[in-house]
C-alpha cells in the first residue's frame, strides 16, 4: 500500500475512533470510559499499551534504547457542554464537511490525527522513538494527567502537542498564573462612619492593576496579560462593612518573567494579600534553530506564540503545540471540525516527521 492510500485508510480509522469518543462523556476526572475505548482500538490491534489512571501510552514497535524518542501527546478529556448547544454534543454529527460533538476540535481531531501518524510509523524502521500517549484531566490542569504519566515514561527528548492550532506551531506558550487575593478592612455598621470598608480597599489595588504595565515585552508572546475575575466579601448583609474582600487575578506571563518575578512586582504595590494557587504552569519556548521547528518550517508550516496554556507547559523538553482544528472554536457550542482538517492534519503529521528523521 503506497503512502497516500495508507493516509486515507489512517484518516477513516481515526474519523471512526473520533465519533466513538464523542459518544462518551469525558468531563476532566471522568476520562475513565474513554481511556477503555482508546485501550480496546490499541488491544484490537494488538499494540500493547500502558494505562496510568487515565492516561494511555503506546511505543513504536522498534522501540530502542540509545534513540532519542519524540512524544505525540494529547488529551481525551473535554469541558462540559456549553449551555447553548442546539445539537446533541454527545451525537457525532457528520454534516456539509463538518463533525459535530464535544471534543471533537479540543482536542479530539489532534488526538486521533497524532494517533494515526504514530500507526504510520508504528511497525517502521526509523531513527527514532516515537511515544504515543492519551492524557487525561488537560482541561483543568490536573495533576493525575499529563503531570502524573510523565513519571512514567522514559527520559523524552521533544514533544508535540496536539491541540487545535490550524497546524500552525505554536514555539512559545504563556504560564499560567492564578492569584487569590484578599484585602482586609475592619467591619462596622453601614449606618454610621465605622469600621475599614475591605471593599474600597480592595477597589484601590484592582484600579491600580487594571492601569499597570509590565515592562518586558516578548517577541513570540507579547506583553505579560492580567484581569481580575473574579470579587466577593463573605458578609452579605446589608448594613455591615466588610471586614475582607477577596478577589481573583488571572496573569499570563511571557517568557521574559519568572513567576517569581511577577509575584516580587505585584506584593511591592499591593495592599492586599496574594497567595498563588499554583507555579506548575509555566511559560514555555522552543528555539526556532530546534529540529522540530527546522522541520516543520521546511514544509511551510508558519510559527507563531501562543496566548493560551496547554499541558506543554508542564513538560521539561523541547516540544511544540500544533494541531488540526481551530482554538476559537473551542468550548463552543455546536463545537465542529472540518473532516478535511484532520486528513490534512494526519498527512502533515506523517511528512513533518518524515522530515525530522532527515536531521
Amino acid at each position: 500500500m503506497n503512502k497516500s492510500s495508507t493516509i486515507e485508510k489512517l484518516y477513516h480509522e481515526a474519523l471512526s475512533v473520533l465519533q466513538e469518543l464523542i459518544k462518551v462523556p469525558s468531563l476532566s476526572r471522568q476520562e475513565d470510559k474513554t481511556a477503555v475505548i482508546l485501550e480496546k482500538y490499541f488491544s484490537d490491534k494488538n499494540i500493547p499499551v500502558e494505562r496510568v489512571k487515565n492516561n494511555l501510552y503506546a511505543k513504536n514497535k522498534n522501540f530502542a534504547e540509545g534513540k532519542k524518542t519524540i512524544l505525540l501527546n494529547s488529551h481525551h478529556d473535554t469541558v462540559s457542554p456549553n449551555k447553548n448547544y442546539t445539537n446533541d454534543p454527545f451525537r457525532p454529527l457528520i454534516k456539509d464537511g463538518k463533525l459535530f460533538g464535544l471534543g471533537c476540535n479540543d482536542a479530539g481531531a489532534p488526538l486521533v490525527s497524532l494517533l494515526a501518524a504514530f500507526l504510520y510509523f508504528y511497525e517502521k524502521e526509523i531513527p527514532v522513538n516515537i511515544i504515543f500517549a492519551a492524557s487525561a484531566e488537560e482541561e483543568v490542569s490536573g495533576k493525575d494527567g499529563t503531570e502524573l504519566l510523565l513519571t512514567h515514561l522514559p527520559k523524552i527528548n521533544m514533544g508535540i502537542v496536539g491541540e487545535p492550532t490550524q497546524m500552525k506551531m505554536a514555539i512559545a506558550e504563556k504560564g499560567l498564573l492564578v492569584l487569590d487575593c484578599e484585602a482586609s478592612g475592619k467591619a462596622g455598621h453601614a449606618a454610621r462612619d465605622e469600621g475599614e470598608n475591605a471593599i474600597y480597599k480592595a477597589i484601590k489595588d484592582i484600579q491600580w492593576l487594571e492601569e499597570f504595565s509590565f515592562e518586558k515585552k516578548s517577541k513570540w508572546l507579547g506583553s505579560v496579560h492580567k484581569a481580575v475575575t473574579s470579587i466577593e466579601t463573605e458578609n452579605k448583609a446589608h448594613n455591615v462593612v466588610p471586614s475582607s474582600c477577596r478577589f481573583v487575578v488571572d496573569v499570563r506571563v511571557n517568557d521574559l518573567y519568572s513567576f517569581e518575578e511577577i509575584l516580587d512586582i505585584l506584593k511591592s504595590k499591593m495592599k492586599s494579600k496574594i497567595n498563588p494557587r499554583s507555579m506548575r504552569l509555566k511559560p514555555s519556548f522552543i528555539s526556532e534553530n530546534h529540529p522540530l521547528v527546522k522541520s516543520g518550517k521546511a514544509l511551510g508550516m508558519e510559527v507563531f506564540g501562543s496566548p493560551t496554556c496547554s499541558d506543554m507547559a508542564l513538560m521539561d523538553f523541547p516540544a511544540v503545540k500544533c494541531g488540526p482544528g481551530n482554538s476559537a472554536r473551542s468550548h463552543t457550542a455546536d463545537e465542529f471540525v472540518y473532516l478535511h482538517e484532520i486528513k490534512e492534519g494526519i498527512s502533515l503529521y506523517v511528512d513533518w516527521l518524515e522530515k525530522l528523521f532527515e536531521n
